[in-house]
């Protein structure tokens, strides 16, 4: 036994855990009687990979393929976006779809149907997967794609592992030039002025938007929109960048090496940081290259960075609410969180695409991530948002969650009975994959 948590370090357990290399291992870890989840690299933020048993996926880390006419790579569940990065960027290849974080594993990446700054132009992360293995409760592998065990590839993409523990998958790169973005930032001065910019930036692949969550009045929402694309070798005026396009310098490296106490993270502190931070872009728009870790992984720079919201932890509150309303709702959720003084400096607003699928996150419409640390405060206030969330048509997001009720799960999932079936059915023997999110929410008993 040892104490185990995912990255928001709430809530830590006392669990049971293995690895394994080989299917084989994997399949005599599955034969003793009881509950059991995946654990990836501990990236998501809740309790969505935690459970009494826990079967750790990092060691089944391998490539298994690449087809580099289409860009298809085949490789192990326990591999990380990172580790695909390191290998296939310098030979011109980038992920379809990338969260904030390159410290997650495939596994977790289809579990969690994990999305992007680019969700309005090219989806979530399942809409790139070609076929998966899927080792099921009783050790039978399956093979599953969009057509092929198509009810099954459903119900795993997005699933957050309940369905069976992810063996390798086959998913496309695209192609680029260089490993650098064209970045371009601007000011947006409140809610209003930063939707109207994700509006009129529907033909950029990449947009994303810091946003002060305690500024109040007329200045409710202001933000700053970073845009971008994958810079061209034309793009690159640095005789250094141009000389090797696709390979970068190592970039320095940060660490958190002890957990802050609880009251460095105070309202007054928070406050301080978001002025400073709106405030260190000028007016006007702005354009750069950069490299791709800087566009993308801005938080992987610094290691351990989940130490600052001290022994406590804390949890990351996403929900996403449908485009038309996306402004009043957004208006009043904003509001209640502005006069809680609760706010985060890590708070993230984006704009989704359309997207059918049955247990993913994403609808078509806008998404807000803040960072809270615990405390009976923030409990208070999430299930304030929770009933504003649903009453817009809105929903939460699995893969941060920690604390949500069956009653918003089922009311706010339109598969959620479904989906609860489906995986009782599966369950049915001995072993049973569920976590302490499952039981939570009322997917398993």
């Amino acid at each position: 036994m040892r104490k185990i948590a995912d990255w928001g370090n709430y809530p830590v357990i006392e669990a049971d855990v293995s690895g394994f290399d080989t299917a084989d291992q994997l399949r005599r870890e599955l034969e003793p009687p009881g509950e059991v989840i995946a654990f990836g690299n501990g990236r998501s933020y809740g309790d969505a990979s935690l459970q009494k048993r826990m079967l750790l996926t990092r060691r089944f880390n391998k490539f298994l393929s690449f087809n580099e006419e289409t860009g298809e790579l085949c490789c192990q569940a326990g591999v990380l976006l990172s580790e695909i990065l390191d290998v296939f960027v310098p030979r011109g290849w980038f992920l379809p779809v990338t969260p904030g974080t390159k410290q997650i594993t495939i596994g977790g990446a289809i579990a969690a149907d994990v999305h992007g700054k680019n969700h309005h132009v090219d989806g979530s992360f399942g809409q790139h997967v070609v076929s998966m293995d899927v080792m099921r409760n009783e050790g039978s592998i399956i093979t599953c794609s969009p057509t092929e065990n198509a009810d099954f590839f459903k119900i795993t993409v997005g699933g957050m592992g309940l369905s069976g523990i992810i063996l390798s998958a086959a998913f496309k790169l695209r192609r680029i030039e260089t490993a650098y973005i064209r970045e371009e930032t601007r000011r947006a001065s409140n809610l209003d002025e930063i939707m109207d910019s994700f509006e009129a930036s529907t033909d950029w692949t990449y947009s994303v938007a810091w946003i002060d969550c305690l500024a109040k009045g007329d200045a409710m929402g202001r933000s700053i929109m970073t845009r971008g694309e994958h810079a061209t070798a034309g793009d690159l005026v640095n005789q250094a960048r141009q000389s090797a396009p696709l390979k970068l310098k190592k970039g320095l490296k940060l660490d958190v090496p002890i957990t802050l106490p609880n009251f460095a993270l105070n309202p007054l502190s928070m406050k301080a940081f978001n002025v400073l931070y709106y405030n260190k872009t000028r007016p006007g728009t702005h354009q750069r290259v950069v490299d791709y870790n800087g566009f993308f992984y801005p938080l992987d720079a610094i290691d351990n960075w989940n130490r600052i919201y001290g022994k406590r932890g804390f949890t990351q509150y996403q929900f996403v609410i449908p485009k038309e309303a996306g402004r009043d709702g957004m208006r009043a959720i904003l509001k209640r969180i502005t006069d809680s003084g609760l706010g985060s400096f890590l708070a993230v607003l984006k704009l989704f695409g359309e997207q059918e699928s049955f247990m993913s996150f994403p609808m078509a419409g806008y998404t807000l991530a803040l960072d809270f640390p615990i405390s009976v405060k923030a409990m208070e206030l999430f299930k304030v948002l929770d009933a504003m969330v649903a009453d817009y048509g809105g929903r939460l997001y699995l893969a941060k969650d920690s604390r949500m009720n069956a009653e918003m799960f089922e009311k706010t999932y339109p598969n959620a009975d479904e989906f609860r079936q489906a995986i009782a059915m599966l369950n049915e023997g001995e072993t049973k994959f569920a976590s302490l999110q499952s039981k939570r929410i009322g997917i398993t008993s």
